[in-house]
Order: structure tokens, then sequence, then C-alpha cells
């Protein structure tokens, strides 16, 4: 069955994104769904206070508070799904996700909430889509 990757960053295009997503799964354009979040790397700071497994329990409960909008909507609508959590570069993460886990395609938002998102907009999907070896769907 063929298995969709949607990027999740807890933004209304990411939302409006899985909801896209949803549709596809239900009219049988994909069976699985992957939801990924790309956390941003610890500090460089932060991170020599911290012993790895506060580092992993930080990261994790990050990822449940951004996943949770989403396994909510996911949830009620009765689809299956993984929740998966990367850490590093969005763009990288979620094309080696992709990749490594053989998506069939990416549903992502064409906006999200990064530091810079009003003055790059897209940045992040741009990259995907120039780097992504499968479709790349972007919803507005």
């Amino acid at each position: 069955m063929r298995k969709l990757l949607v990027p999740f960053d807890g933004s209304a295009c990411a939302l409006r994104a899985l909801q896209y997503a949803i549709t596809m799964v239900k009219e049988g354009f994909a069976g699985d769904l992957e939801l990924l979040h790309v956390g941003d790397p610890v500090p460089l700071g932060v991170h020599g206070m911290m012993t790895h497994d506060q580092i992993q329990q930080r990261e994790a409960d990050e990822a449940g508070r951004v996943l949770k909008p989403a396994r909510d909507v996911l949830d009620q609508a009765g689809i299956s799904y993984q929740c998966r959590l990367r850490i590093g570069t969005a763009a990288t993460e979620i094309v080696r996700h992709a990749q490594e886990c053989a998506c069939a395609g990416i549903v992502m938002g064409s906006r999200g909430m990064g530091p810079v998102a009003g003055l790059m907009v897209g940045s992040v999907a741009t990259r995907v889509i120039s780097s992504a070896e499968v479709p790349v769907t972007v919803v507005k």
C-alpha cells in the first residue's frame, strides 16, 4: 500500500496538508500515513548541561506537544498512522525520511512556523520539492 509522509510543525498550513492527506487516504489514493516532526537540535550551550536521556526526553516532549493536534484529527477521522521524530534541518530530514521509509509521496504545507517564515515563504517546501525523489504535494 502507498505510504504518504506528512511533515507537521503545528502550523495552519501543515494542518490543511494533513486534511488533504486524510482525503487521499479516504479516497484510496494512499494507505498509510507517516506523521513526521522535525525538531531543532538542542543548542550547544544547553546541550552541555543535559544528559543524553534528558535531551531525548526534551525532544520527545516537544514532538508530542506539536503532533497532538494532528494526532487528534487523525484519530477522529479513523485513519491509521505512525508518528516519527527526526532532529536536524527540516528539508533535509523530510527528504531523508521519505527515502529511508519508502514513502510514495510527501504532502506538506506551503509555509510553516520556522523563525523567518514570513520572510522566506515556503523555503522548506521549495527545498523539499527540489531534493525529493518522490512526488511532493504542497497545500496552501
